[in-house]
């Protein structure tokens, strides 16, 4: 497979930390010392079960593939994001930390990040028990033992793989270490209407921190008009168009990202598309200027030609 020969990325200034999320928040804040450094950042957003761990595990495969060093971080109870990386669940960053008593230095890097498929590391952070605790301490608590393992100091890219559509303090921690946010959508009203909601999150969080749309990844879809509509209302772009494929199923049951499956035209043709994909976001862009709608409005928008 040939190579794509990719700008050099310079580090990018990042915001001061001072200021809030706005009156009335509730917000976790993050901690100016667990900055992630030079890594470029994404986090992935989507409706749950959209096929975000799937584009996320073949995303970071793609980022390796272009010779880019990979950590793939899952923010999710179900700890399942890098499943097709490892073959296996791994055990999330709040399950090791609990065996010592929530003492981090007694942790090793090797009990919470796994190698996964042609080198992407791979951590998962795990959740708080339901209905207590915060998704926002678990994703802090997750950057701070990358911090003190020096963990980030070699890594190009970073992917947030986030739970579901939840924009809650908690799970929208994440924006608050990203540059760019990318959003997960099937060309349908219910994932449209969850990502309308995200970008109003992610708008709210560029405010005080860097985070800014990247874009749309249109999955298991062989049309996008009402995408597109959205696009044009709301600002946004499509980065990419994933069609709703057997193949790509068949993956995740094989335990197996894209880049492991038998090479058919189809295959190659998706493999292609992620490759296309990752070298966007590496050169980057000046993110999307984005007005989310009402929910009134999304129903006036959608579904009625």
């Amino acid at each position: 497979m040939s190579t794509i020969e990719l700008p050099i990325r310079n580090p990018v200034a990042r915001k001061p930390l001072a200021k809030g999320d706005g009156e009335g928040s509730v917000q976790v804040h993050m901690d100016a010392t667990q900055d992630l450094g030079t890594a470029k950042v994404f986090a992935v957003y989507g409706k749950g079960g959209i096929g975000k761990s799937t584009t996320s595990s073949n995303l970071s495969v793609a980022f390796s593939k272009l010779g880019k060093r990979v950590l793939q971080i899952g923010c999710d109870p179900k700890h399942d994001s890098t499943f097709t990386l490892t073959k296996s669940l791994i055990p999330t960053v709040i399950d090791v930390l609990e065996t010592v008593n929530f003492h981090s230095e007694e942790l090793r890097r090797e009990d919470f990040v796994f190698e996964g498929y042609n080198g992407v590391m791979c951590v998962e952070a795990g959740g708080p028990p339901a209905g207590t605790g915060c998704g926002g301490y678990v994703v802090g608590q997750t950057v701070k033992l990358l911090k003190e393992h020096h963990l980030l100091d070699d890594t190009d890219v970073v992917i947030f793989d986030v739970l579901g559509d939840v924009v809650c303090g908690g799970f929208a921690a994440p924006l608050q270490h990203a540059e760019r946010a990318v959003i997960v959508a099937a060309n349908d009203f219910d994932s449209i209407f969850a990502m309308n909601r995200i970008v109003a999150a992610i708008r709210a969080k560029s405010k005080n921190y860097d985070v800014r749309v990247g874009g749309v990844i249109v999955n298991r879809s062989e049309g996008t008009d009402q995408i597109d509509k959205f696009n044009a209302a709301v600002g946004t772009e499509t980065l990419a168009h994933f069609p709703n494929l057997d193949a790509i199923r068949r993956s995740r049951l094989k335990k197996a990202t894209l880049f492991e499956m038998e090479e058919t035209p189809e295959i190659l043709a998706v493999q292609k598309e992620y490759l296309k994909l990752a070298a966007a976001l590496w050169a980057g862009n000046e993110g999307n200027v984005v007005n989310p709608l009402k929910d009134r409005e999304i129903f006036d928008l959608l579904g009625f030609d």
